[in-house]
């Protein structure tokens, strides 16, 4: 039976998957085939930690979608899609992570069943989760079918987001202040970043709002300090906070799979000169983009608004500076959609949700100071933490 307990209504479900079909239908693909577990979830409800082995969505035009796995995953597709039973299909155990046999052979297999065989199938090429010996396989096992380029299609129909997803991410906001509020709370000279870390996962879980709870967000905490935060993805070790050394926190909090993603800085002492300089045009460029994020611009008109205060702060920032974000699974956040960045002249529409994530690292420091964002009917974007925007400074 369906699950009982869906994030999203069957109706909601149904709109997106029409939103599919035509899609597909615009390409000319008949079938689709996507293992991205964030465009699984998107399209079924379908929730567990299996991307670790080769599962996906299976669809075809006209009818509901078929998920399809490992055996044992089964048993939670059944718990966890909207679709009925018979819309499940697994391969065996023998399969997994074998030399000898592929479980694309298993999927080809229900493929050619349902008279596809010689169909124009698409696949995400571009994944983490599709992999070369994947797509190499579905080739032998299918050769007379067209297998297409389909990467990102679902991606680019979650950019808009229902209420409900907001109302998603705005408890996972407020699971990512209360993490900055407990960092802010506990970090002084001598703490050890693992016992801090171990406090932010439990907020993190935990959840921000009584009788609720947080899921695991898709990337860990970052958290590096003094020149350690030049590279902006370490993560922590035993090490102590030092004074005179500023740490950059990126955090999200995670509520069924949707994220909102928040970046604040710490400094222990007092920072130098070069430092409140760059927070002062920072701060001023994530102003002049924030009010950039309005339905209608495009992307890149964020990113040059907030360049302009950077350039004449003597600041080259040579990076993208944030990204359409929700639901998501491991390693990323981010929907691999829109990016704030020259060239990007995708316009803005309400719904729309984005980490604008200007972070600086520099030769020998990092800053950073980020923003979660909704794209809103009229005016500026809104910010959906509730934290100062500045770099935190304590003694």
């Amino acid at each position: 039976m369906p699950s009982t307990s869906l994030p999203f209504s069957i109706e909601e479900y149904r709109h997106r998957l029409a939103l599919t079909h035509a899609e597909m239908e615009s390409r000319g693909l008949e079938v689709l085939f996507v293992e991205d577990p964030s465009n699984m979830a998107w399209l079924t409800g379908y929730d567990g930690w299996s991307f670790y082995v080769h599962q996906g969505v299976l669809v075809f035009l006209g009818e509901d979608p078929i998920w399809w796995g490992r055996r044992m995953d089964a048993n939670g597709a059944l718990r966890t899609v909207w679709m009925p039973d018979e819309q499940i299909a697994w391969y065996p155990d023998h399969f997994v992570q074998s030399t000898l046999c592929h479980p694309m052979e298993m999927l080809a297999a229900i493929i050619r069943d349902r008279g596809c065989g010689t169909k124009r199938i698409g696949v995400e090429l571009e994944n983490y989760y599709f992999s070369a010996k994947a797509y190499l396989s579905l080739v032998e096992e299918l050769p007379d079918a067209h297998l297409r380029d389909a990467t990102a299609l679902v991606n680019w129909l979650r950019v808009v987001k229902s209420e409900q997803e907001l109302a998603y991410i705005r408890r996972a906001a407020r699971i990512s202040d209360k993490i900055i509020g407990g960092v802010l709370e506990r970090i002084e000279p001598g703490a050890r970043k693992n016992d801090l870390v171990a406090e932010i996962y439990a907020d993190a879980i935990r959840g921000a709002d009584v009788g609720e709870w947080g899921d695991y967000p898709a990337i860990v905490p970052m958290l590096p300090s003094g020149s350690d935060a030049a590279a902006p993805h370490l993560t922590w070790d035993a090490k102590t906070f030092e004074r005179g050394t500023a740490t950059f926190f990126e955090i999200s909090g995670c509520y069924r799979r949707y994220h909102a993603p928040l970046c604040r800085t710490v400094f222990l002492g007092e920072p130098p000169q070069d430092m409140r300089d760059a927070e002062a045009a920072l701060i001023e460029g994530l102003n002049a983009g924030l009010d950039a994020a309005r339905a209608g611009n495009r992307a890149c008109d964020v990113a040059e608004a907030l360049a302009r205060p950077l350039e004449r702060a003597g600041i080259d920032r040579a990076a993208r500076c944030g990204y359409s974000m929700g639901l998501s699974y491991p390693p990323d956040w981010g929907e691999r959609t829109i990016s704030f960045r020259d060239g990007d002249e995708t316009e803005l529409r309400p719904g729309m949700t984005f980490h604008f994530m200007p972070g600086l690292w520099m030769e020998e420091w990092g800053l950073e100071i980020t923003e979660s964002i909704l794209i809103r009917d009229e005016g500026p974007a809104e910010c959906l933490c509730n934290q100062p925007r500045q770099m935190f400074v304590k003694e």
